[in-house]
């Protein structure tokens, strides 16, 4: 059950919208559920009640303030059942606004001088709450931290309801959309409000920026307006963004500042990611791809960060892995700005869920985030990957070792009673889930092709090579759909000179694999990761394998063209 508390100055403006049915599909048969005065008129009952009447009778005691009554003196608050819920009866919605009423210190219990309020129900799985914040004594309400206090009590009424638990906030969540600017959001047509479409502006324009000057240049090109804060001396003190387009009823932007986005986005806390950062050469097998196109590359060196940050979660430094929870979103939001399609849209779901997942009261140390957020900017500097051939390969690598931490996160979270995060951080490994199937379906198919293309005493020696590295898992991995892409990337192994099966054993022991879905596949990525063997990306007949002889490789660009057939010129 969620409670969303916001202020606004007309109480007859409000009204209108709450009774409304035309043009708002979701509005049926708006009425009043319960009210100060029980036998209030009913403009959703009555024919004879107006708004205007209904509107005035709420503003009695702000009127006779005149001059002295607050400017936002509507308080406004839908309280919405969870998706799944049962119907709530009108009885026992009465119940449920009387009880936040009473515990936000709006209309305590037994209270004769509280403020005036109504609850009007136009859906099946939500209410309105309407209060004018001036009581009968005209004095204002002590309604102090209310939508914390609407939160506590939505909790409680869950729970004696039989309604979905939702998860408790720690007051690190960013601040949510208006009702105001939902409905607004609605009548333009927009996915999201502007408050969130921002906020994911602002986001990508961050992930994995080197410094200052490159973030706000970032957050222009994506077509954000930019004012900036500065002291006498021109010192820049902060910033705040707008939509082009969204304006006010004056024709003036409506700007929202970084901390109004999210507590983590104020430009004190930006410049702390930029502060944090240290010398670190790029890992010698990274640079060994020195045939990989830059999208490859940056990806090779997210899975190294990313295996890096693992670690974080089982350790005990929590600083170190509130840390990494920060670059691992920026690295999220940087594959999805360089990714297409379905893949894309999955990620940009995952980074938005994601982004809850980064914000705690454990405060980050953050120069562990430095090896992550290079790797963000590794990653959108090199361009768009095409999710084929070695792109996608490399990135279904990476996104398959960013579910698993991922997964790890949300159990750290978990473990420290962070329920919103846990839950966030679940969300988000979903969705990195789709875009992981979306994404390695073209190159695992062209491995599969190429594994089923090797000779028969290929496919044999590595079928023993399997029996003698994981004789516990070699009948279950032959019998797996993905077991020729797992033959295909052994033979690449044995072409650049490694041992595969002293690969193998290294791969398998890494993290357990009984809860893996296909163990083949899972080594099929895990066995790229350790050795950078760049995996076949046709299905035509491979070429017969090295002899032990041939020079160590840790890189092999397979042509698949048989050697009796020259190549046309």
């Amino acid at each position: 059950m969620v409670p969303d508390v916001s202020r606004g100055s007309r109480t007859t403006g409000l009204l209108h919208y709450l009774y409304r049915t035309s043009g708002i599909e979701a509005h049926v048969d708006p009425h009043l559920v319960a009210a100060y005065d029980p036998h209030l008129p009913d403009p959703g009952r009555d024919p004879k009640a107006t708004f205007g009447e209904l509107a005035a009778d709420l503003d009695l005691w702000v009127d006779a303030l005149g001059d002295k009554a607050p400017k936002k003196h509507v308080w406004h608050c839908p309280v919405r059942t969870a998706p799944g819920d049962r119907t709530l009866s009108d009885e026992e919605w009465a119940t449920v606004a009387r009880r936040v009423l009473a515990a936000t210190g709006i209309a305590p219990d037994g209270d004769d001088q509280a403020c005036r309020w109504i609850a009007v129900r136009h859906a099946p799985d939500h209410i309105h709450l309407v209060a004018t914040l001036v009581r009968a004594d005209r004095t204002r309400p002590r309604h102090h931290k209310d939508g914390t206090r609407a939160q506590t009590e939505c909790r409680k009424i869950e729970k004696e309801l039989g309604l979905r638990r939702l998860k408790e906030g720690d007051g690190t969540s960013a601040k949510r959309p208006t009702s105001a600017e939902r409905r607004k959001a609605e009548r333009l047509g927009q996915e999201a409000t502007s408050r969130e479409l921002l906020r994911e502006h602002v986001h990508r324009a961050l992930a994995g920026a080197a410094d200052e000057a490159e973030f706000f240049d970032r957050l222009a090109a994506e077509g954000v307006r930019i004012k900036k804060r500065v002291a006498p001396s021109g010192d820049v003190l902060g910033y705040s963004v707008a939509r082009v387009g969204d304006r006010n009823k004056a024709g003036e932007p409506i700007w929202f500042s970084g901390s109004k986005l999210a507590p983590d986005l104020s430009l004190p806390r930006i410049r702390e990611r930029f502060a944090a950062t240290t010398d670190m050469p790029e890992p010698p097998a990274v640079l060994e791809l020195g045939g990989a196109s830059a999208p490859v590359r940056a990806r090779h060196f997210a899975a190294e960060a990313a295996g890096s940050a693992l670690a974080s979660f089982t350790a005990d430094d929590d600083n170190a892995a509130a840390a990494q929870l920060i670059g691992i979103g920026e690295v999220v939001d940087a594959l999805a700005q360089t990714s297409f399609g379905p893949t894309q849209t999955e990620l940009r779901e995952a980074a938005v869920h994601f982004e809850r997942a980064t914000r705690s009261h454990i405060r980050a140390e953050k120069e562990e985030m430095y090896a992550l957020r290079r790797a963000a900017h590794q990653i959108v500097h090199s361009g768009s990957a095409l999710g084929r051939g070695q792109d996608g390969a490399a990135t279904a690598l990476v996104l398959d070792l960013m579910i698993l931490t991922v997964i790890s996160a949300a159990r750290w979270h978990a473990a420290r009673g962070h329920a919103q995060q846990a839950e966030a951080a679940q969300q988000a490994a979903t969705h990195l889930r789709a875009a992981y199937q979306a994404t390695a379906a073209s190159p695992l198919a062209a491995m599969r092709a190429y594994g089923q293309h090797l000779p028969a005493q290929s496919r044999r020696q590595h079928a023993a090579t399997v029996r003698a590295a994981l004789p516990h898992l070699a009948e279950r991995l032959r019998a797996e759909s993905g077991w020729d892409a797992l033959a295909a990337v052994l033979d690449q192994a044995v072409r650049a000179g490694h041992d595969a099966a002293a690969l193998l054993t290294e791969a398998a022991a890494r993290r357990e694999l009984d809860s893996a879905d296909s163990i083949s596949e899972v080594l099929v990525w895990r066995l790229q990761h350790i050795s950078y063997v760049t995996l076949p990306v046709s299905t035509t007949q491979p070429r017969r394998p090295q002899t032990a002889s041939s020079p160590i490789s840790s890189t092999v660009v397979v042509t698949h063209q048989t050697e009796s057939r020259p190549r046309r010129r």
